[in-house]
């Protein structure tokens, strides 16, 4: 059986990020953390999740990010939204889990569930 490995979207302020990582190593589960602070996401992992998900599930509305760009008030395509969650992973809902084909958002119950399945 291969090694189970994930990869954990987040940034070192992300409560929901440190909680996934802890997850996945408590079950021993190898973890390639993406420190978005660091490193940006690329165009087509985001727009990976955002195809299972939506933008609206990938962005955080009651985040401090979310109101100092004004977006509760302005009118926004989604390649522009796409393009701000590109330039500032404070409006993402992290973390963004990948584990093989399977994908989760956030540290809801049901990303958790989706973390479980992902160990096997």
């Amino acid at each position: 059986m291969a090694e189970v490995t994930v990869q954990i979207f987040g940034t070192k302020k992300s409560k929901g990020a440190r909680a996934a990582e802890r997850f996945f190593k408590e079950r021993r589960v190898g973890v390639h953390y993406v420190d978005l602070a660091q490193r940006p996401m690329s165009k087509g992992e985001l727009t990976r999740f955002v195809q299972k998900f939506g933008l609206n599930a990938l962005l955080d509305m009651e985040g401090k990010a979310y109101k100092d760009a004004g977006l509760e008030y302005l009118r926004v395509s989604d390649d522009s939204l796409l393009q701000k969650m590109l330039d500032d992973p404070g409006l993402l809902r992290l973390p963004l889990v990948r584990g093989g084909k399977r994908l989760a958002v956030g540290e809801d119950t049901q990303a958790k569930a989706v973390w479980a399945e992902m160990v096997g």
